[in-house]
């Protein structure tokens, strides 16, 4: 066998996912930015000025002004808050519901039979139309939106969490652990829960762009939030009117904006995988 050379240089070591984290600190500026808009703004902005009306981008004004002379930008920073209220209180509803529902399939072969009819039945309808459905059977507004998401938005968490739950209590470490008369307690705390947190953590944080996007959805097409809510979903349906006559700020920069969060908590989401489970991100 021949020998290595002294002076090979040492190749080195890559820690995974460091170029990831500059990423996901890029992802919490725009974040943080829409949840102190309220109290970094207050009502700047937001009082009409009839002498400013629908002025297009301008150093006083970098997205406009509505039809009322309106900031845009004051009014986009203060939608994509309510979007961000709006997405944490249903993410957050959803994913208890998809908790609860893969803690109760362990119960019992029929308890899990039942859990997986029920998924399986909520993924089989159309989403947007049982969104609307909710959302105009509660009759609208903030609370019936973050209603309509969560009630609709658990069934994949669910499924992902049920099958983690089932998979970590058929393996062989519990079954040891069991048999050296450890009680549920400390099954559940040693083995169950590393295991189970992070995907209830990442699946939350994933929770968040679709809830902020149905929630726009929703308010867009007149089933959401009230009119006077400065809302993402009500700037488009309002540049939708005067989008013809050339008003092309009132839409794109709304638009830019819901994208650019709904992509940073996709990337934020996408991180916290990577550092908690690395290897299943591979």
């Amino acid at each position: 066998m021949s020998a290595v050379p002294l002076d090979t240089p040492a190749v080195p070591v890559r820690a995974s996912g460091g170029r990831r984290l500059p990423l996901a600190a890029l992802a919490l500026l725009p974040i943080a930015l829409a949840a102190l808009a309220p109290a970094l703004l207050g009502s700047h902005g937001l009082t009409p000025d009839l002498t400013a009306r629908l002025l297009p981008p301008t150093a006083a004004h970098p997205f406009g002004t509505d039809a009322l002379g309106r900031d845009m930008l004051a009014r986009t920073l203060q939608g994509l808050s309510v979007s961000l209220r709006i997405g944490l209180l249903a993410a957050t509803v959803s994913a208890a519901i998809a908790l609860a529902l893969a803690l109760l399939s362990t119960l019992s072969r029929a308890a899990d039979a039942a859990v997986s009819f029920l998924i399986d039945a909520a993924l089989s309808l159309p989403h947007l139309v049982a969104l609307i459905l909710i959302a105009f059977a509660l009759d609208g507004g903030a609370e019936a939106v973050a209603a309509a998401v969560a009630l609709t938005h658990w069934p994949r968490l669910a499924r992902i969490l049920r099958a983690e739950l089932l998979g970590v209590l058929a393996s062989d470490y519990v079954a040891a652990s069991r048999g050296f008369g450890r009680s549920r307690l400390f099954v559940a705390r040693a083995h169950v829960l590393p295991h189970l947190l992070p995907q209830l953590g990442v699946g939350l944080v994933l929770l968040f762009p679709h809830a902020i996007l149905h929630e726009a959805a929703l308010t867009f097409l007149g089933f959401g939030l009230e009119p006077s809510k400065p809302a993402i979903g009500v700037l488009l349906s309002d540049a939708m009117r005067t989008l013809s006559a050339g008003r092309w700020w009132l839409a794109l920069f709304p638009g830019l904006a819901l994208l650019v969060l709904t992509l940073s908590f996709e990337a934020l989401g996408s991180a916290v995988r990577r550092r908690l489970d690395p290897r299943g991100a591979r």
